[in-house]
């Protein structure tokens, strides 16, 4: 803050991004082997098109099978780095949520808010200028935990949901659109 200005510099604005499902291609219960992990197509446009539009792209997962002993966080940095490459770098951040009810509680696991509450500190964001896109509601309702709209996309439960997109492509456009009017 400038001295003797009442005025804070503006707070910035991101799309937290769910992973297995919007990012990658969702391979039964968990996507861990990076040989596997598939980037869904239009994610690398999608996620430019935000980057250009002056977004921060964090992205916030649960990896459940870290606590269950299936796989490492090294395993699920490993897929994170064969993303980065594949997206061209573009994305700020990753959190993982490695804790599930049957073995350990994490207030990082969506549904809950903490990985956002986190980005939200350490990039100063606005949530009423932040948006997240996920594939189940546990995306949504951590959102809305914290004040942050989302967008439903390819979604594998039956929901009645206010904003949905078939991909993140078409989520991306809604939210250009939308954060034009």
């Amino acid at each position: 803050m400038i001295p003797g200005n009442s005025l804070a510099p503006p707070a910035g604005k991101a799309v937290f991004l769910d992973r297995d499902g919007v990012l990658n291609r969702e391979m039964g219960d968990y996507v861990w082997r990076p040989a596997e992990f598939e980037v869904l197509p239009g994610v690398p446009e999608a996620l430019q098109l935000l980057k250009a539009a002056g977004y921060y792209l964090i992205v916030v997962t649960n990896q459940a099978g870290i606590a269950k002993q299936l796989y490492t966080a090294a395993d699920v940095q490993a897929c994170h780095a064969k993303l980065q490459a594949a997206c061209g770098g573009v994305l700020d951040a990753l959190y993982f949520a490695p804790a599930h009810p049957s073995v350990s509680e994490s207030l990082l696991r969506k549904p809950d808010s903490l990985m956002l509450e986190k980005a939200m500190a350490r990039f100063h964001l606005n949530p009423a200028s932040c948006w997240i896109v996920g594939d189940r509601l546990r995306d949504m309702e951590a959102g809305a935990k914290v004040g942050v709209p989302g967008i439903l996309v390819g979604a594998t439960e039956p929901v009645d949901y206010a904003r949905q997109a078939p991909d993140l492509l078409a989520a991306a456009r809604l939210i250009l659109e939308v954060s034009a009017v």
